[in-house]
């Protein structure tokens, strides 16, 4: 796996839903299975099979995020507004249409409220980028053209 780089707020994201799992959701699956166990026999009660299902899962979301954690490294948003970085909010007109982009983490993406990953074709052809550039982005449907108007 490549070094993954994350703002703080998605650390801090990622961070407080592993909190989360670990407690509350832990909390709440016990429950649940202490309460299928005093409806008898494990072999056929359903309620007691589902909450061991969520336990499983549970447990692999807290083995993942906390992997995830583990090998990834937190950088400051840099907010220059000569050149494209984390968190750099991107105005750039392809064709006719001007769009706007906020460069983020990759658990922070969003692309329908234009917050793309700094690991996305788009995201990477963006980093490093002044104003005036042109960027070419390699996509499915072929390549597509931006003209970088403004970094806040």
């Amino acid at each position: 796996m490549s070094e993954q780089i994350i703002s703080q707020d998605g650390y801090n994201k990622l961070k407080n839903e592993l909190d989360y799992l670990l407690t509350t959701k832990r909390r709440e699956i016990a429950d649940r299975i202490e309460r299928a166990k005093e409806l008898g026999d494990l072999s056929e009660n359903a309620e007691y099979s589902e909450a061991k299902d969520a336990q499983s899962l549970n447990d692999t979301n807290i083995m993942e995020i906390s992997n995830t954690l583990k090998n990834v490294t937190v950088v400051d948003n840099k907010k220059s507004k000569n050149e494209i970085g984390m968190g750099s909010i991107v105005t750039a007109k392809n064709g006719q249409k001007e769009k706007k982009f906020t460069i983020v983490s990759f658990n922070e993406a969003d692309p329908l409220e234009g917050k793309i990953s700094n690991e996305s074709p788009l995201g990477l052809a963006f980093l490093g980028k002044k104003k005036g550039e042109e960027v070419v982005v390699r996509t499915p449907k072929g390549e597509v053209k931006y003209k970088i108007l403004k970094i806040e």
